[in-house]
């Protein structure tokens, strides 16, 4: 139903530089489909929906063959399995030519994770943002990184009704499905700041009252390369937010030649359909949840994290939560992977792409990458 694993070279290969993302929100646009806020924690996930019942049928007679029996719904995880082919074709018909790309957003989307997009501008970020968001079902809320950018802007304010009395909030573009932070490491620290509450525990803190973020809910950021002009590092709790990372990279000439032809990119999004509903995407991520993991190939996970604390050359290493993370996208690997089970392959090839942004080396994302495929290549991994 799908493609196998996804290259582990195509997913972390031609990562740039050490990169700080910002985002910026023009203060007119408003997120499509926003959800209303409420106080109580976020709904449970939704169930799958019991097969519906065959209709009456007259008894059989002798002279009638019984009716067949009605085929059995599909597990979760085969009607995830489904759904993640499914996401992963929508999308590279879109994005041409960037497979690594494409499985990373896939990935993320499955796993319940946040995306990292690290790339200079003009090479389909923004694009790919917006595949996702349609293909999953729902709109993209976008906020534009700028210098200027406050945390009401992105949060949500209290208003004082004349009228009534009495304080009303005001939702920010944070309260939709998927939120495209787009160029994060031009927004200064105070805002980059009021995004960790929402990336970690899906809610937003206001004036002293906590609102539910709807679920499910991604944010895609997008960051420039820290060299250019009016940027700002994103600090290591916010990259650590960050489930996965990816970059895009520069098309080859085909495909160059095919985007100038409207073959692919922002053309490509005026046909593209919805693979599922809001609610089938929270079942799939629940049902991707289950995807079994072995005592073995968990602790083969958790080695490769600790042993990113003493690697030479890197200040910082992993944390726990990227050991949660990197166990979470290795079952999303195998869901795409078409199967149901964790294999210490789908561990080494999201290896790179989990850890990457979160270790802090002198040498950036380049030099983090070059020491994880190292790590991977010398660690034993569990035999079967």
């Amino acid at each position: 139903m799908t493609d196998g694993p996804a290259d582990p070279q195509a997913m972390s290969a031609g990562q740039p530089q050490h990169l700080a993302a910002g985002r910026a929100h023009n203060g007119t646009a408003t997120p499509i489909a926003q959800p209303s806020p409420v106080r109580v924690a976020p709904a449970a996930a939704p169930t799958a929906s019991p097969a519906p019942a065959p209709s009456a049928q007259h008894s059989a007679t002798p002279a009638q063959a019984p009716a067949p029996a009605p085929a059995p719904a599909a597990s979760p995880l085969d009607a995830a399995v489904a759904i993640a082919g499914t996401l992963h074709r929508s999308l590279s018909s879109v994005l041409l030519g960037t497979p690594g790309a494409v499985t990373a957003a896939v990935l993320a989307a499955l796993s319940g994770g946040h995306l990292l997009i690290e790339d200079v501008p003009g090479v389909g970020k923004t694009v790919l943002a917006r595949a996702l968001a349609t293909a999953l079902g729902t709109g993209l809320a976008r906020i534009q990184g700028h210098p200027d950018l406050l945390p009401s802007d992105v949060t949500g304010v209290n208003v004082y009704s004349a009228d009534a009395g009495t304080w009303e909030f005001r939702p920010g573009p944070i309260f939709s499905h998927v939120v495209l932070l787009d160029e994060l490491n031009r927004t200064p620290p105070r805002t980059q700041s009021a995004l960790l509450e929402s990336m970690e525990e899906q809610q937003v803190s206001v004036d002293g009252e906590t609102w539910a973020l709807p679920r499910p809910h991604l944010v895609v950021a997008t960051q420039n390369p820290i060299g250019q002009l009016g940027t700002y590092p994103l600090v290591e709790s916010q990259l650590d937010r960050f489930a996965i990372s990816t970059s895009i990279g520069y098309p080859d000439a085909a495909v160059e030649a095919g985007l100038v032809l409207r073959h692919g990119g922002r053309a490509a999004l005026d046909h593209l359909a919805p693979v599922c509903t809001v609610e089938t995407w929270q079942y799939v991520i629940d049902a991707t949840s289950t995807t079994h993991v072995a005592p073995a190939v968990a602790e083969y996970a958790v080695s490769l994290v600790r042993a990113t604390r003493t690697l030479p050359g890197v200040r910082l290493g992993a944390s726990p939560r990227a050991a949660i993370s990197l166990i979470r996208t290795a079952q999303a690997h195998a869901v795409l992977a078409s199967r149901t089970f964790v294999t210490p392959e789908d561990v080494q090839v999201v290896t790179a792409p989990c850890l990457s942004h979160r270790l802090v080396c002198d040498g950036g994302v380049v030099e983090a990458t070059a020491l994880l495929r190292q790590l991977v290549a010398t660690t034993p991994a569990p035999r079967p």
